[in-house]
């Protein structure tokens, strides 16, 4: 078993799918932190939201295609609640980055409206930060029944899965890979920009879509694991789990502590970038709107995660406009 399936078998799949997803998005924070530490806003942003976008279109979807070719025979069912909980928090997100790209189309200046995307964007991320406090406290003990439904499933149908090793030492290697992952992610963050002068390749699609996969190992394994065993809440836990830690606490936590570093770093994402977001949760809140899956679903997510792929590949941005929130930023001083 997955070192996150022992940690699982001891807490129970809501927290074993938290701490997981944990562990995973701490590879994703410490690039963040970095980065804005050498004053790189454009490639945090880039970075986090291909962290999402892969969580929910290609982490999903392969556990879904994987899961659902290894279990033909039966139909595959997951608890709705969790799944419905997760999507609401991320539109929650995806409201309070929509509102400051509007800024910039209300007909004001350049520095009224940097400054007013700013305040907006601080103020939303303290929102989002108490917001998923709050989830926690929902998730973890006032309703965590609702969470570990699949749990108590797989005993009644008398699961001969037992535990390997013990719950510190599964923990322990689980933050032992992170950490070696964020270290490797650290030579990445410092070399990205000169990878992209050398294979011609935009920031904009290494940090959204090639970062993320190798910065989402973790999940992807994890999820696609669970998927397998046809232990769909886990995976759920695990993909949904994940993108709403980084769009709920992790981006927010990265605008409140640029906010201290003096650096002003807001909720606009760009209007592509934004609305590629849009775009992912709407699709995977269709996917998963009627409590069953099967592998045409995770084909789907699949082939959107390609296309939105494609996308920021065939994009070619000049090197001068990836910071282009940054200086309308600077510009409101």
């Amino acid at each position: 078993m997955a070192l996150e399936e022992q940690v699982a078998f001891y807490t129970g799949p809501a927290v074993g799918a938290l701490l997981n997803a944990t562990c995973g998005n701490a590879t994703e924070l410490i690039i963040a932190i970095f980065a804005l530490s050498h004053n790189k806003i454009a490639l945090v942003k880039y970075s986090l939201l291909g962290s999402i976008i892969s969580n929910l279109l290609l982490v999903l979807g392969t556990s879904l295609f994987i899961g659902g070719l290894a279990n033909l025979s039966q139909e595959q069912k997951y608890d709705r609640k969790q799944a419905d909980m997760n999507l609401l928090m991320l539109f929650v997100a995806l409201l309070c980055h929509l509102l400051p790209l509007l800024f910039h189309y209300v007909g004001a200046s350049a520095a009224d409206t940097g400054d007013s995307s700013l305040q907006l964007s601080r103020a939303a991320s303290i929102v989002m930060v108490i917001a998923y406090c709050a989830y926690l406290v929902f998730q973890l003990w006032t309703h965590r029944q609702l969470f570990e439904a699949q749990n108590e499933d797989d005993e009644e149908g008398g699961s001969d899965s037992e535990a390997v090793i013990g719950f510190w030492s599964g923990f322990t290697w689980l933050v032992g890979m992170t950490m070696t992952i964020a270290l490797l992610s650290e030579y990445v963050v410092q070399t990205i920009e000169d990878a992209s002068d050398s294979w011609g390749l935009s920031v904009s699609f290494l940090s959204i879509i090639l970062l993320p996969i190798f910065g989402n190992a973790t999940e992807h394994a994890a999820a696609i694991i669970f998927g397998f065993k046809n232990k769909l809440d886990i995976s759920l836990g695990v993909s949904l789990g994940s993108s709403t830690q980084i769009s709920m606490f992790v981006v927010p936590l990265c605008v409140i502590v640029a906010w201290i570093m003096g650096i002003k770093m807001d909720l606009n994402f760009n209007l592509l970038e934004t609305a590629s977001l849009s775009l992912a949760i709407t699709i995977t809140a269709f996917a998963l709107q009627d409590g069953t899956s099967h592998y045409m679903k995770g084909l789907v997510l699949i082939l959107c995660y390609i296309v939105i792929g494609a996308c920021f590949f065939v994009q070619r941005t000049p090197p001068n406009q990836t910071n282009v929130s940054n200086i309308t930023l600077k510009s409101a001083n």
